[in-house]
């Protein structure tokens, strides 16, 4: 009897991992964060990159993540790798897919011993807890997938954070809000400055335009402006202290890396402004950045792509494996 139920132990083991390893299919597992959301299913792209679909309670739905385990990541290793949260914009149906899509990440992590976990952020989720209702993205990014990563796909505590445009925003806020949770972050033409002249008004815009309520973000920039300045990240740069940081951002006129014929390009142009009112705040407080202010460039994913890279050995930095 004990030997057929070691042999039902072993193949039931087997068929575990390979449920959880077999690229191209959904897995069986389901790590639980502290609050119940958990994995649904699991699907491999290819030998290291996977999506996660998450049961998530802070947004009341199914979220997506993709990630791209390390070398030498397995479902049954003994130990754990840093994370770096790569963080999408506004606007972008890609979505969590965008940094795969439109960038060289997979390709550029091949010899990268950290696992990159690309979450979704939906179309205009702002990386915010929603004033009216949900959903609850902090929730969901800060507290239930980083106990998820760590419980079940083997991810340290070690972890950096870096986003575009209005990633760039979730990255700085997000480093401002958990001081010490992420060791580095890095804004790429980020939206750091939501009370800039016109911002609040382009914002509530463009929820309208999908078919949002404008105000359940952040409430009227009016009437709430207390609260809007609660999710100002230039209001709240002290929490950075501690933190290393990387800024990048052109001046919205066509540069080198953009197709010929294009014109200037406006929204780059005030990320450009924002950013530079940025970085004079974190010197005025006397908290070091590095800054990579490049002029001419436009808001577009290859110069997104050429920061990530010149930012990476600063996200990186101090990473033990």
């Amino acid at each position: 009897m004990r030997r057929i139920t070691m042999a039902c132990r072993v193949a039931l083991t087997a068929l575990l991992i390979a449920l959880f390893t077999a690229p191209g299919t959904a897995s069986a597992v389901t790590p639980r964060s502290a609050n119940g959301a958990h994995v649904v299913t699991q699907k491999w792209l290819g030998d290291r990159t996977m999506d996660l679909t998450i049961s998530s309670t802070a947004l009341g739905r199914d979220a997506m993540v993709r990630l791209i385990v390390p070398p030498g990541w397995s479902p049954e290793s003994g130990r754990s790798w840093p994370v770096v949260y790569l963080l999408h914009g506004a606007n972008d149906d890609a979505d969590y897919t965008a940094w795969t899509k439109f960038t060289d990440i997979q390709r550029f992590a091949r010899d990268k011993h950290v696992i990159i976990a690309m979450p979704t952020a939906d179309t205009f989720g702002f990386y915010s807890d929603w004033l009216h209702g949900k959903p609850a993205w902090q929730t969901f990014h800060l507290d239930e997938l980083p106990q998820i990563l760590e419980r079940g796909y083997h991810a340290s505590d070690q972890r950096a954070v870096a986003g575009l445009s209005m990633g760039g925003f979730g990255a700085m806020r997000y480093a401002e809000l958990r001081p010490g949770m992420f060791s580095a972050a890095a804004s790429y033409s980020g939206l750091l400055d939501t009370t800039f002249p016109a911002v609040p008004q382009a914002l509530q815009l463009l929820m309208f335009a999908r078919g949002l309520d404008p105000n359940a973000l952040w409430g009227d920039p009016n009437r709430e402006s207390v609260i809007w300045q609660q999710n100002n990240p230039i209001a709240h740069v002290r929490e950075l202290r501690g933190t290393r940081l990387f800024f990048s951002s052109g001046n919205g006129k066509p540069g080198k890396l953009d197709k010929p014929g294009k014109g200037f390009d406006p929204v780059e142009g005030v990320m450009g402004t924002v950013t530079k009112m940025f970085t004079d705040s974190l010197q005025k407080a006397g908290i070091p950045a590095t800054t990579d202010l490049y002029g001419d460039g436009t808001h577009d994913w290859p110069y997104w792509q050429r920061e990530l890279h010149r930012s990476w050995p600063l996200l990186t930095q101090g990473f033990t494996r």
